[in-house]
């Protein structure tokens, strides 16, 4: 782990309505000094908003060419998901829709200039990526109510996501789209 490095321990009660999926997660989510408390906090949603079996933060750091920041393994090891975070290039989504059945993309980014690049380029399986515009002003607001220890609470129904930490509400978009 690199030094400087922050560990930061968030309990995500999760109730996704549009998957599904009911769990509480106990996170330790490694915050590089270069990275922001925004990125990271992005990796943490992506990660609650993404889960199933499987499913893993990178081992390698954040800006691994050859692995994902998230990535859902099945238990022979095989690859099964693909999780991007913020607005990688298109040759780095070209890669994972190669290697990976499924791909993903979780970010607050203004993608006028990836979707831009993507048209003047060939990205395997394009139209089959997923992408959760997450609530800019959400995560904005959020970030002063994460410390190093937080418990929050997130919910997701029919793409509008509602995050409490202690006692405060906040809401925002997590819809699913496309790239193209």
């Amino acid at each position: 782990m690199a030094s400087g490095t922050t560990i930061h321990h968030l309990v995500v009660n999760v109730s996704d309505v549009d998957r599904g999926v009911y769990e509480t997660l106990d996170l330790r989510v490694a915050r590089h000094p270069s990275e922001t408390m925004r990125w990271m906090l992005t990796r943490a949603l992506a990660y609650a908003l993404a889960y199933e079996d499987g499913i893993a933060f990178s081992k390698s750091g954040l800006h691994d060419v050859e692995e994902p920041p998230l990535a859902v393994h099945d238990p022979t090891g095989k690859l099964l998901a693909w999780i991007e975070i913020g607005a990688p290039s298109a040759d780095r989504l070209h890669k994972a829709s190669k290697a990976s059945p499924r791909v993903a993309l979780y970010t607050s980014s203004d993608l006028s200039n990836l979707r831009k690049e993507i048209a003047g380029r060939k990205v395997h399986r394009v139209e089959e990526i997923d992408l959760f515009q997450l609530d800019p002003k959400l995560l904005e607001a959020l970030e002063p109510l994460v410390g190093r220890r937080t418990e929050l609470s997130l919910s997701r129904n029919d793409g509008r996501m509602y995050i409490d930490v202690g006692g405060v509400t906040l809401e925002g978009n997590a819809e699913r789209s496309s790239l193209v």
